[in-house]
């Protein structure tokens, strides 16, 4: 049984919550989107406990267990998060999972952490302009503009980093285009080994019960995440 210990952050006047699991094969921080929490990573944390991968989960700043107020946060704030709560364990992290927007945060935690590997999960990308904006209206505006999201700094970002990258896509997902995922693996040029696979069925919500439909599905994305993250 996975065994798992809580921990509060202390992180601009506001307390962030998390959890953490323990693994001899590496350590992987899981940032959840905008619309969820952490307890999404639930049965996938399963998963890498079985493969042997500690986990780190947290609920961002307006979400679950941490509350707040949401416009009081960024995506320029949830990458800070995240190094907070990084750096409060003085863990080595090796991998990081991004759901969504949590996605676009885990490429710009790249850029300042020595991350072996990259999963991104039906990822978000977001105009650079909006990075710094605080949710709300004007955040709303820019990215409401039509491919607002094809300006964005994640393909530059990609393309610089080393390690492993495997991008997951749904197959029926009506929020992210289809380009994204697309692109972010072309743009990956310097990557140690990339892999796009895509969910049969699965829409931007129901990844985990697409690939539960069959043990070949299951399968594929449980051998896809243990050969990224073993890098």
């Amino acid at each position: 049984m996975m065994q798992s210990h809580s921990f509060q952050v202390p992180f601009q006047g506001e307390t962030l919550y998390a959890e953490s699991t323990s693994g001899r094969n590496g350590h992987v921080l899981m940032l959840h989107g905008g619309g969820k929490d952490s307890t999404i990573f639930h049965k996938y944390r399963v998963m890498l406990d079985e493969s042997g991968f500690g986990t780190t989960i947290f609920d961002f700043l307006g979400h679950g267990a941490t509350g707040g107020d949401i416009h009081d946060s960024s995506l320029f704030s949830r990458t800070r998060q995240a190094q907070a709560v990084m750096d409060f364990q003085g863990q080595i992290f090796t991998g990081c999972v991004g759901v969504s927007m949590g996605a676009y945060n885990a490429l710009q935690l790249s850029k300042v952490v020595p991350l072996r590997s990259l999963i991104l999960m039906v990822p978000g990308v977001y105009a650079t302009s909006a990075y710094p904006v605080k949710f709300g209206p004007d955040f709303s505006a820019i990215i409401r503009e039509d491919r607002s999201w094809d300006a964005t700094d994640a393909w530059a970002i990609a393309a610089q980093f080393t390690g492993d990258l495997l991008v997951i896509a749904a197959e029926n997902d009506t929020i992210i285009p289809a380009e994204i995922p697309n692109k972010l693996v072309t743009s990956a040029t310097q990557a140690c080994q990339k892999k796009l696979l895509t969910i049969a069925g699965a829409d931007h919500n129901s990844l985990w019960e697409q690939l539960m439909r069959s043990r070949e599905c299951y399968e594929s994305v449980r051998s896809a995440f243990e050969r990224c993250l073993s890098h």
